[in-house]
């Protein structure tokens, strides 16, 4: 049997130990990353806006005054861009993480990638997004925004 040209071939796998040690992080760990980084980027967009509304003057204030839905969408989405990214990208953790002791990991527990990152990153603009974690396996919780881009978020602590 061996010998049949017809078998897929076979090789030894061998498990990286650091896949070993690897534990996901629980709904409940996962849930206050969420609510941290949700303050952390809103207290940003504060930041931001009060430099503006300083800065900027009467105009400013006038402009922030007047309802744009299609600028607030953007603002927020490249508040959300310019958070998630850089912080997963350069460290793995974003500040929600780093208090709760979790980190992003690819499939093999190795950072992840920039092209990873970006990606989940968009995959949070999926509407309903942050529901999908709760449709995963409770062993091992993961949204959209991990599924696509073949990511976990990882217990450090």
């Amino acid at each position: 049997m061996d010998d049949n040209p017809y078998h897929a071939p076979q090789a030894a796998v061998h498990l990286d130990e650091r896949m070993a040690k690897l534990e996901a992080a629980s709904f409940l760990r996962r849930f206050f990353n969420y609510l941290i980084d949700f303050v952390a980027c809103y207290a940003i967009g504060f930041v931001i806006a009060f430099a503006f509304a300083l800065f900027g003057g009467e105009g400013a204030l006038a402009a922030m005054d007047e309802p744009n839905i299609l600028r607030d969408y953007a603002t927020g989405i490249g508040l959300m861009l310019a958070y998630y990214i850089p912080l997963e990208g350069m460290f793995g953790v974003t500040v929600g993480k780093l208090i709760t002791g979790t980190r992003v990991v690819d499939e093999q527990g190795r950072p992840p990638g920039w092209g990873q990152v970006i990606g989940r990153t968009f995959a949070r603009l999926i509407p309903l997004e942050p529901f999908s974690v709760l449709f995963s396996d409770s062993r091992r919780p993961a949204g959209w925004h991990d599924r696509l881009p073949k990511t976990l978020v990882v217990r450090t602590r």
